[in-house]
């Protein structure tokens, strides 16, 4: 592809083995970020209510305002800014 530069985001990024690295199976993927994504999310709409009451913690890695939860949730478990540990 001509005048473009092969740099994948999304999906794509973090790669998925890198992330399975980290977990114990592609289920537990799926739970551990959708439920921190959700946490973000939260955070996000406490933020945006301005009435002071935080209860969650907002992004552990850089991140734009229009960055999707997902997308954040899998960069932070990919660079071990959380950990999975099975009960």
């Amino acid at each position: 592809m001509a005048g473009t530069e092969a740099k994948p985001a999304g999906i794509t990024y973090p790669a998925i083995d890198d992330l399975l690295e980290k977990v114990d199976s592609k289920y537990t993927l799926a739970v551990y970020s959708a439920t921190r994504a959700r946490q973000i999310n939260s955070y996000r709409q406490e933020m945006k209510s301005g009435d002071g009451n935080i209860t969650n913690i907002g992004p552990l890695v850089p991140s734009q305002p229009e960055d999707k939860p997902l997308s954040l949730a899998l960069e932070e478990i990919v660079e071990d800014k959380l950990t999975f540990t099975r009960e």
